[in-house]
């Protein structure tokens, strides 16, 4: 079926709703739409967000730092209900002028952090960890950290939009997005031939950057697509994929600032290693 064509105007303006699942809060400026503090908690560290693969990447992160005996990672994590706008309240944007999650306030140094690639970087440097200090090996997970941050508006605003969430199914995106999907699972799986981890022998920020995006997409967690993508292909980031999830601290990580009728295990808030234990 071709799509419908579509002729722009001069100039564009916004007539109506986008439609699609997150139209209520799609708006085309910045900055806050309510009043309203956000909650701090006893740690120097505050993070607030919600479980989404850019909001996993950071509790993971801090996760893996506390299992490797970094007890100044010690956190309060507090959910933003996106879909219902809490990411413009006047204290979040103060803290990401961005309404995006996840957002981060390192109390002890008065540094706030915004941007999940961000959020890991500071976090490796903060503490020396999960960043090589070898300056090719350091480059190189970097150059993996930023691919993903790149990269990753692709799967999810592009082709996780397209095939799953658009109100309206168009043969013309999903094409063009599911060719870059598959381009760069093809990307990652001859990366993978060869070392254990996404940038070498050594699991790094770069890993915890990329797989709750492109981990999650061939263990069928997002979007439904495996099929569609025939995922089963790619059998070095499958393996990849698995090793990652059955690492203790991602399974801690992946319960976090979670909401869900059916799924007991996942917690909204978390305040203390023992909200998880």
């Amino acid at each position: 079926m071709n799509d419908p064509i579509y002729t722009p105007p001069a100039v564009w303006t916004e007539e109506a709703p986008s439609g699609g699942q997150f139209a209520s809060i799609n708006r085309p400026i910045s900055g806050p739409t309510h009043d309203k503090t956000l909650p701090v908690g006893v740690h120097p560290l505050q993070l607030w967000s919600q479980g989404t693969p850019n909001g996993i990447k950071v509790t993971v992160m801090l996760e893996e730092l506390l299992a490797a005996g970094h007890t100044g990672a010690e956190y309060d994590a507090w959910l933003i209900r996106i879909g219902e706008g809490d990411q413009f309240s006047s204290g979040f944007v103060e803290i990401n002028p961005n309404s995006k999650i996840p957002a981060f306030l390192d109390r002890e140094t008065g540094v706030r952090v915004f941007e999940s690639g961000s959020i890991l970087l500071y976090l490796a440097e903060k503490f020396g960890a999960l960043l090589p200090k070898d300056l090719s090996a350091r480059t190189e997970t970097l150059n993996w950290l930023f691919w993903q941050m790149g990269s990753a508006p692709y799967l999810g605003g592009g082709f996780g939009h397209f095939y799953k969430y658009a109100p309206e199914k168009y043969e013309y995106p999903i094409n063009r997005f599911t060719m870059e999907i598959k381009r760069q699972l093809d990307l990652l799986n001859k990366t993978l031939a060869d070392r254990a981890f996404i940038a070498g022998d050594e699991y790094t920020i770069a890993d915890i950057a990329i797989w709750p995006w492109y981990g999650a997409l061939v263990r069928g967690e997002v979007y439904d697509a495996v099929e569609f993508l025939s995922a089963h292909e790619y059998t070095n980031v499958i393996r990849w994929a698995d090793a990652v999830a059955e690492r203790p601290a991602v399974k801690r990580g992946l319960r976090i600032n979670r909401t869900s009728d059916n799924n007991t295990d996942w917690i909204s808030e978390r305040h203390s290693a023992a909200d998880l234990d």
